[in-house]
């Protein structure tokens, strides 16, 4: 199911801000995902690589990082709030 944004596209929403990081978290997490199976695939082939996983641990300190930010920065309850 793609995730889709239903309300207005307001950047001064902090619902439309949360969902945004969101976004940008989870299209981080799938680089990173695609990115490093492929390098560790083709290691495995042929090419060996002493720092790949220096490497590989350097981007997931960097992912982690990114999820911190986005849980840190959620909306708080009162935000989320609409009056209809």
């Amino acid at each position: 199911m793609p995730l889709r944004w239903y309300g207005t596209s307001d950047k001064s929403d902090p619902t439309y801000k949360h969902f945004s990081r969101v976004v940008n978290l989870v299209l981080h997490g799938m680089t990173f995902a695609a990115f490093n199976s492929g390098l560790w695939f083709f290691q495995q082939l042929r090419h060996p690589w002493e720092n790949l996983s220096f490497f590989t641990q350097i981007w997931l300190i960097a992912l982690l990082a990114h999820l911190t930010f986005v849980i840190i920065r959620r909306p708080g309850n009162g935000d989320t709030e609409t009056t209809a």
